[in-house]
């Protein structure tokens, strides 16, 4: 760590604290050369490891452009697409690795895909799950069905029309 204001290569850790997210730390140090103070911030840096064994830095801009090519001409803003990419990047996150597979990103953006637009999560699916007949859409189609009936609250038993000798 070089200090911000000499250079100078050593510093001393004065104060740690995990931020509230628990996703970086911050420290105050003080240089042991100009005895100036300064915050750094400390963050796990993601990684994704494609299917060719490509190592790139995680980009949640990368997710929201992806994401955003399923959702065209569909009621989507932008500040749904970038809430989606910080679910996403959270979830990565949470899992505690430094190093995610292509594969785990994926399947990460379906889950709030989903709750977004369902036609755009067929949509992304679809390249995603490597769809290859009208079957696997059918399919697809009725797995959102059964987890939208799963999730709806069941209805009330409907009440029944009062009979003329109630109404009079």
């Amino acid at each position: 760590m070089h200090c911000p204001y000499c250079r100078f290569t050593d510093s001393r850790v004065l104060d740690s604290r995990v931020a509230e997210d628990g996703s970086s730390i911050r420290r105050r140090r003080e240089c042991r050369s100009c005895s100036k103070r300064f915050t750094t911030l400390e963050q796990m840096q993601l990684v994704v490891v494609k299917r060719s064994g490509v190592v790139e830095p995680f980009s949640r801009e990368k997710v929201v452009t992806g994401v955003r090519k399923a959702c065209k001409g569909r009621p989507v803003t932008e500040a749904d697409l970038a809430k989606l990419g910080q679910k996403v990047e959270e979830k990565l996150r949470a899992s505690g690795q430094a190093e995610i597979p292509a594969d785990d990103v994926g399947v990460a953006i379906l889950g709030p895909l989903r709750d977004l637009d369902p036609i755009a999560y067929l949509r992304f699916a679809s390249v995603y799950k490597h769809y290859e007949s009208v079957e696997d859409f059918e399919a697809e189609i009725a797995r959102l069905r059964a987890a939208a009936a799963a999730e709806a609250p069941s209805e009330p038993a409907p009440v029944p029309a009062p009979t003329a000798e109630q109404l009079f």
